[in-house]
């Protein structure tokens, strides 16, 4: 013990002389190393093999790199010097390839508000279509691509057109749209199972709707007045309509083509069994019984009215549409939000129309 002791005390005190040309950094550096080590044996006492993790290699490298060669040499490293330079240099490799990596190119990310936005409208509308969700984001100000908005759904697990028509209405004329308007009868029951009519018309160029009137007997009288309080409602808007396009429904009595002549509006029919021919008219039913009559217990022919009025003023004044590049027929487009910072905090709030059937969103004052 006495020779093992002696032996201890002249290594420490080489130990030491070797010290003392050493500088404050590079001991402290030294310190560290050690230090690590020894937390480095201390997670492995069960007679493995040691091993030093990803972390491990950094920080001994970035300590260790800059002391001499020799001095590297004199330490008491679980390593040969040699790795621990290699260490370094690795290190520098990886940082190197990290700052020289291309930047990504293509367009940039969406913000994130808005992707937030266009799955909030997904989620509380599960008939809209990612169509419809691009027209209602530009009622609300956000200008995107509608590209975009179906690749958030995508990305998200949405359907970006759920229950797509396998087929499309075909178009009139568009050079015309400015003098046509269209109009058609659809019915609906009420909860007592009486039938009702409805009689509406729709401008081609504008997309607005009017209700003319509903009924259970849809009489030549009552007909023949619905055509006049037209042609009132067209005087009071100056309309300058030059042909109206409709089916070869019975319910038109020859007086209703007459009011119309007098009025300068021709009369043109459609074919027999051919909705395509008024496909503007047949497409605003199919989005009313979609999104109202269906999903909507009709009480009696006075509900019925309320309803159909409450989602005319929603088709008139909010509701955007693709066939006139998704403006509203009362209303046009805000101005798109420019303003990073505006993009960035978007409070949009949701009002709701019929009982919460119909969701209308604007953004806050």
């Amino acid at each position: 013990m006495l020779f093992r002791l002696a032996y201890l005390g002249v290594t420490n005190t080489l130990a030491l002389l070797r010290l003392l040309p050493m500088n404050d950094r590079d001991k402290d550096a030294e310190i560290l190393a050690l230090r690590h080590q020894v937390m480095v044996l201390e997670r492995q006492l069960h007679g493995e093999k040691v091993r030093f993790t990803p972390a491990d290699r950094a920080w001994l490298a970035a300590v260790l790199h800059r002391l001499p060669r020799d001095v590297l040499r004199s330490l008491r490293l679980l390593v040969r010097p040699e790795t621990v330079l290699r260490w370094h240099h690795d290190l520098d490799a990886r940082r190197h390839a990290r700052l020289s990596r291309p930047r990504r190119s293509g367009r940039p990310r969406t913000v994130r508000s808005i992707r937030r936005l266009a799955l909030r409208l997904a989620r509380e509308n599960s008939t809209w279509g990612y169509r419809r969700i691009h027209g209602e984001l530009l009622v609300l100000g956000v200008k995107v691509a509608p590209s975009t908005v179906w690749e958030i759904l995508q990305h998200a697990g949405v359907d970006p057109t759920p229950q797509r028509a396998s087929t499309s209405w075909a178009t009139f004329l568009r050079s015309q749209a400015q003098a046509i308007i269209a109009a058609d009868f659809f019915e609906t029951t009420t909860m007592t199972g009486a039938r009702l009519y409805v009689l509406a018309v729709i401008d081609h160029a504008t997309r607005r709707v009017s209700v003319l009137g509903a009924t259970a007997h849809p009489t030549a009288s009552w007909v023949t007045q619905a055509a006049r309080n037209l042609m009132m409602d067209l005087e009071d808007a100056e309309c300058t309509v030059k042909y109206l396009v409709r089916d070869r429904d019975g319910k038109y009595p020859a007086l209703f083509d007459a009011i119309l002549a007098d009025a300068g509006i021709a009369v043109v029919l459609s074919g027999v069994r051919t909705p395509r021919m008024n496909s503007i008219m047949e497409r605003w039913i199919q989005a009313c019984r979609h999104e109202l009559l269906d999903r909507t217990l009709i009480w009696s022919q006075a509900h019925l009215l309320q309803a159909l009025r409450e989602y005319e003023r929603h088709h008139n004044r909010h509701r955007p549409h693709r066939g006139i590049a998704n403006a509203r027929p009362l209303r046009p487009l805000p101005k798109p939000i420019t303003d990073p910072a505006t993009l960035t905090r978007l409070n949009v709030h949701r009002r709701d129309q019929l009982g919460g059937l119909l969701h209308e969103y604007e953004n806050a004052a």
